[in-house]
């Protein structure tokens, strides 16, 4: 397990994350892709080494590290294999992170140690088939039955839906309230009531397992209200803060895996007798990858950094994660381009890049979700 001082330093993690993932996730890339295959083993592997706990706190089992470090260690996994970064992320800054910031000391009790190590992998259900960037049109019910609360609606796109035990679940306790209706349960997956159902064939991802939840008379203790009724939707969003940290850092993780793979092909690939690295017009695509790529970096330190300093980063994640998300897409693009009829088959890594990044733009708020968040904070709305 990692700490957040002198042993253990922002350097020092990075080249941990780097290590595990190119010795133990990069041999399998192409094989989990095509078969959408989870790797439960490896998030066994990652709980072993903190990394499922990154932000809690070391009594809930957690590594109790910062958000720079856990950019950094996003930003390394998604070099690698985006889709084992955005399940990292949900894990942590959705389903974990939730439970953390609104649960009673009982339910941190219950489920963070578990969760932290890997033994628990989260989901977190707030999208639904009516209820996607209008996420305050929330249909999912849950009613009153002496001390229990009864569930019934679905969520979709839920990653780890199938692969998961244990879900925060939004759903409506005050019908006609808007989002002020909305409250926020601890669910356990093996609950009679939850079904999982049908598992998204992505175009990128792959490794991520999303699928929807189906609930059906899904009978909950009281206990499992995380904070008080009618402030799931505050919460929810307060929990999206973070979130699209996650988003941005996944973001140039895919962007980098790409330049880097672009560089290397450009530098051994001989066309007119000379590398296509020579070649000014490759040289300037280059350059402007990899500038937008540091500047993407450094939008999500600068988020990070506020979040870490207990600063309100609606504005900064959400510009992080619109640039960053925009910047992956086309750098991953580029890479395609510079690799010609070889970006384009699965062999070589990029058109890898270029199918997982475009999810960076939709997850967690499309691109234009992001842009009113920021034009609102900006106005002052």
């Amino acid at each position: 397990m990692m700490d957040d001082s002198g042993a253990e330093s922002l350097k020092e993690c990075r080249e941990m994350v780097r290590e595990f993932a190119r010795a133990e996730i990069a041999p399998h890339v192409r094989d989990w892709d095509e078969k959408a295959y989870f790797p439960k083993e490896i998030f066994r592997k990652l709980g072993g080494l903190g990394l499922m706990g990154i932000l809690l706190p070391e009594p809930y089992g957690g590594s109790g590290l910062s958000y720079r470090h856990y950019a950094a260690i996003l930003e390394e996994l998604g070099a690698v294999e985006g889709g084992i970064a955005l399940s990292v992320a949900a894990h942590n800054s959705l389903c974990t992170n939730h439970i953390f910031m609104f649960g009673t000391d009982e339910t941190r009790r219950a489920w963070l140690p578990r969760l932290a190590g890997g033994e628990v992998i989260g989901a977190w259900g707030l999208t639904e088939p009516e209820a996607g960037s209008d996420s305050g049109a929330t249909r999912t019910t849950a009613v009153r039955d002496g001390k229990e609360w009864v569930l019934n609606g679905t969520k979709n796109f839920i990653t780890h839906a199938g692969a998961g035990g244990v879900a925060v679940v939004m759903a409506r306790t005050a019908p006609g309230k808007d989002h002020r209706g909305i409250s926020a349960f601890v669910a356990p997956l093996d609950t009679p009531g939850i079904t999982v159902g049908k598992h998204e064939d992505k175009v990128g991802m792959r490794i991520s397992d999303t699928a929807s939840l189906i609930l059906e008379n899904c009978r909950l203790g009281e206990n499992a209200l995380l904070g008080r009724e009618g402030e799931g939707f505050i919460q929810a969003m307060q929990v999206l803060d973070g979130g699209r940290i996650s988003i941005a850092a996944l973001s140039v993780g895919i962007a980098r895996g790409a330049l880097d793979a672009a560089v290397a092909y450009a530098k051994q690939r001989i066309q007119f007798g000379r590398p296509i690295a020579s070649f000014q017009a490759i040289r300037f695509k280059l350059a402007d990858m990899a500038t937008e790529v540091q500047a993407a970096r450094l939008l999500t330190e600068h988020s990070a950094d506020e979040k870490d300093l207990g600063r309100k980063t609606t504005l900064s994640s959400s510009q992080a994660k619109l640039y960053a998300s925009e910047v992956a897409v086309r750098t991953a693009e580029n890479a395609v381009q510079i690799l010609g009829g070889y970006g384009y088959c699965k062999d070589y890594p990029v058109e890898k890049f270029w199918r997982d990044a475009k999810l960076c733009t939709i997850g967690e708020g499309t691109s234009e979700i992001q842009r009113l968040v920021i034009a609102r904070e900006l106005i002052g709305e």
